[in-house]
């Protein structure tokens, strides 16, 4: 399913540590593994050495990728370098896009923290504009790291993006002999039911925002719309023959997104980075965002150009 996997690394320990996972999902993918050091431009790094101008973050970059290749040596898989120069994000989305990489695997807490690595910064970006599938993963002290991956949690609200991400999701299950958990939130104070067959969920980017429904007859149209998103991931996994669980419940939709990753012992959520109400919403407070955030396990994000 991923021929060339793209992994953006730097100098920090978090960064460092998913490369146990990249190696096994490489090594059951057959896969080329590609590292990817990024000079920021943006930095002073210009010093001279030995009287020779040189590049101190290029150079810097090319130890270290050279080093993260040493540790990821493992029979059977190959792996590629390189240090380029640019905006970190705007240049791994391009970079991504520019040598058909059909995965990027980053971490979303680098050497400066999450301030810098997700909150307004490159995990977010990345995953805000990839052409190709982002997996991000926290890598905190309660982060499980599962692979191959038995469960696969797809939150949707039946919206183009959220499609996108059905289809992706469905077939890494597919690949993987996974089970699917589809997953959508009704408006709070609906209703909370699981493992049946069809169940609603109003848009989980408005719930997000706190917006209910005005009255039964509303809420009854987002139950019948999130109906519809479910059983539209029961129907293409049962094209593939994928097994499948059906899960509808109310409250906050990141909220409902992290109890169910327990309930079902998830090890990887599928999303869009959108839904219903388009771009404006990717990422800044939306579910999106608070999910590649705060799960205990890895996001895999599709995005709207996947």
């Amino acid at each position: 399913m991923y021929d060339d996997i793209l992994v953006p690394v730097d100098d920090s320990e978090p960064a460092s540590t998913i490369l146990g996972h990249v190696t096994d999902l490489a090594s059951w993918a057959d896969a080329t593994i590609q590292l990817l050091f990024v000079a920021d431009t943006g930095r002073h790094s210009v010093t001279v050495v030995e009287n020779e101008v040189v590049d101190g973050l290029v150079r810097k970059g090319t130890t270290i990728v050279e080093d993260v290749r040493d540790r990821l040596r493992a029979p059977g898989i190959e792996c590629e370098t390189d240090v380029v120069q640019g905006t970190p994000a705007t240049t791994i989305v391009e970079y991504a896009d520019r040598y058909d990489h059909d995965l990027i695997v980053m971490s979303t807490h680098g050497r400066t923290g999450v301030s810098r690595y997700l909150r307004g910064s490159v995990s977010e970006a990345v995953v805000r504009r990839s052409p190709v599938p982002v997996l991000t993963a926290r890598m905190q002290p309660d982060e499980r790291l599962t692979f191959p991956y038995e469960d696969v949690l797809i939150p949707t609200d039946g919206s183009p993006g959220a499609t996108r991400a059905v289809r992706h999701g469905v077939a890494l299950a597919d690949s993987l002999g996974a089970t699917v958990h589809a997953l959508s939130v009704v408006e709070e104070g609906w209703l909370d039911r699981d493992d049946e067959p069809a169940a609603p969920s109003a848009d989980p980017e408005q719930a997000a925002g706190g917006e209910q429904a005005a009255d039964p007859e509303q809420a009854a149209g987002g139950e019948q719309a999130a109906g519809d998103a479910v059983e539209a991931v029961v129907a293409e996994a049962e094209t593939h023959g994928v097994t499948t669980t059906r899960h509808v419940a109310d409250g906050n939709p990141a909220d409902v997104i992290f109890d169910r990753i327990d309930a079902v012992d998830a090890d990887v959520v599928v999303m869009g980075t959108t839904g219903r109400r388009g771009a404006d919403r990717v990422l800044l407070g939306s579910v999106a965002e608070r999910t590649v955030r705060d799960a205990p396990v890895p996001v895999l994000t599709v995005g709207d150009t996947e």
